[in-house]
């Protein structure tokens, strides 16, 4: 069963855009990559990085040379960098940082399949390079994930002790939890991240959207108060899952997070620089986990079980006239059709309340065996004080 929901949850959780909303094109004068139909940019790398499963991603880096940091950006399940380049220029520039953004295996250009472990695999990749390409330090890289993307970005995060900072957008506390309120984590259920943040050691920013819809906000409250190095959280007051750049305070706050902690000195010591350790940190999520109390409590029911991103909107809402109107609409997500079994989900539905079921009848038992066995104790007391009295009456 377990394999059969695991895919389940997949399939909510990735949408890449189809048609892909770019193609490569290699210039055969100069023999640079650029994203079509963009126009080539001369601080932006266009780039193919293979990763430890055998696929090849499309990743694009935005140089800034007033940075002193560099973010490695994992965006969410609708998109791909196509749909995010523009707004990959925009935080570049306002933020001050340079910025790489790639596509999940399966996404845009990039071969192989979306899946869970791929995106762990992409992200290292995608990190891997930063470092040797580009010569990007620990210490001065900040990972930023949205949505989905909070999933790889905690993962890695979570092994990296030396980060500088960790900015979670929209972020997820697991994939199932998304679809259902289930109480505690389960083996089968993906990106886990309620579980891994505690283990991250670096200034953690969490932003949300109030009335997020696809997401609800207490998962990222939630995940706020799990982390070991709290920072004062954004909860966009109105925000949804996909609006929250067009709010004037998002910027901002973030502008002032990395300010902040470029200006604080690194307490984290102890680790390598080195990817070479990654494999050895890892804890492979491929392993059965028994069913455990989670400290998701207050998790209510969700109104949707549609996890699907609503479409984008960039930081500019104004359009700029003569622009080509062959260039695809800045951050307009693909429209998507509606999962199409949802005797599915009620089956998912239905195995994880006889899970919960199974779970109280099991602590129901437990706790007749105590009793039963403080009762038994409890005469057996009464029949010593009984033989103690006889004794002495028959002195």
């Amino acid at each position: 069963m377990g394999g059969v929901t695991s895919s389940m949850a997949a399939k909510f959780a990735f949408f890449p855009p189809n048609p892909p909303s770019y193609k490569l094109v290699k210039d055969e004068a100069t023999g640079i990559s650029v994203l079509d139909p963009f126009p080539h940019r001369e601080n932006v790398d266009v780039l193919r990085i293979p990763t430890r499963r055998g696929n090849e991603i499309v990743a694009v880096y935005v140089r800034n040379p007033m940075a002193t940091s560099t973010l490695l950006y994992s965006h969410g399940n609708a998109a791909d960098i196509g749909q995010m380049y523009e707004l990959f220029i925009e935080l570049s520039i306002h933020l001050r940082v340079n910025l790489m953004g790639y596509d999940y295996s399966g996404y845009g250009q990039s071969s192989g399949k979306p899946s869970e472990q791929n995106t762990y695999a992409d992200i290292e990749a995608a990190y891997k390079c930063l470092e040797e390409s580009y010569g990007a330090k620990q210490e001065n890289i900040i990972l930023y994930g949205q949505s989905v993307g909070s999933g790889p970005t905690v993962d890695l995060a979570s092994r990296l002790p030396r980060l500088r900072a960790v900015v979670l957008h929209s972020p997820i506390l697991s994939g199932l939890r998304v679809m259902y309120p289930v109480k505690r984590t389960y083996w089968f259920d993906i990106y886990k991240n309620i579980d891994k943040i505690s283990m991250v050691k670096s200034p953690v920013l969490i932003i949300h959207g109030t009335n997020d819809d696809v997401v609800n906000c207490s998962h990222g409250k939630q995940l706020w108060e799990l982390c070991q190095e709290k920072y004062e959280p954004l909860w966009v007051k109105g925000g949804n899952h996909c609006d929250l750049e067009l709010y004037p305070e998002y910027i901002r706050h973030v502008k002032k997070f990395i300010s902040t902690v470029e200006k604080t000195p690194s307490r984290r010591n102890g680790s390598r620089r080195s990817t070479d350790g990654i494999e050895q940190l890892r804890q492979s999520t491929d392993h059965y986990e028994p069913p455990r109390r989670s400290m998701d409590q207050r998790d209510k029911p969700r109104r949707s079980t549609d996890t699907r991103e609503k479409p984008r909107k960039s930081t500019d809402t104004r359009e700029k006239p003569g622009k080509s109107t062959d260039r695809p609409p800045r951050l307009k997500f693909h429209e998507y059709t509606k999962f199409n079994s949802i005797d599915k989900l009620e089956k998912l539905k239905v195995s994880l309340d006889h899970m919960e079921r199974m779970e109280r009848s099991r602590r129901s038992v437990e706790y007749h065996d105590k009793s039963s066995r403080s009762n038994d104790q409890q005469l057996e007391k009464g029949r010593k004080s009984v033989d103690w009295l006889d004794r002495i009456r028959a002195d």
